[in-house]
């Protein structure tokens, strides 16, 4: 099945941070890379004041079960010492599932596809980019939603490509 995550980080050296989190993604089996998005520049969305982030979407083939590809990913943040301190608060990393397939899951760990993901311009932005016929189950089009978040700002930045995984 095709797996999105969404990438963002805000503290400390936010692009290696980045980096760093796809090949440490990538660096166990069960993970066949397909695409990674441009690097974005965000603002915050909810929580405290906080400095602007950098963002990416990077899409594999998986047959991993969805809460394996989700302990994945917290052990990646765990590894670039995120904290789980105040909600939507500054984190020098953040790797959001997004979606597993058209599966749809709902219990206390996990809910597929992301709830929030259709209203986020740093998800759906680079997610477009890294496939332009994305759809995000129950949601539609990617690049249909795109007008639903065309008010938030993201600012791509050209000057930082992450690299494929080795």
């Amino acid at each position: 099945m095709r797996a999105v995550l969404a990438l963002g980080s805000n503290l400390g050296r936010r692009f290696d941070t980045l980096q760093g989190a796809i090949d440490a993604l990538f660096d166990a089996p069960g993970l066949e890379f397909v695409a990674v998005s441009p690097v974005y520049e965000t603002e915050p969305v909810g929580g405290p004041e906080q400095g602007p982030y950098l963002n990416a979407v990077v899409i594999a083939e998986t047959a991993l079960e969805p809460h394996a590809l989700l302990e994945r990913a917290l052990n990646v943040e765990d590894a670039f010492g995120r904290e789980r301190g105040e909600r939507w608060g500054p984190r020098t990393l953040d790797v959001d599932l997004i979606a597993v397939g058209d599966l749809v899951v709902d219990d206390e760990e996990l809910t597929l596809p992301h709830p929030r993901a259709h209203e986020r311009a740093f998800v759906l932005v680079p997610w477009a980019d890294a496939d332009p016929e994305a759809e995000l189950p129950g949601r539609g089009r990617v690049r249909d939603l795109l007008a639903g978040v065309a008010d938030q700002k993201v600012r791509r930045c050209p000057e930082r490509r992450l690299q494929v995984p080795m």
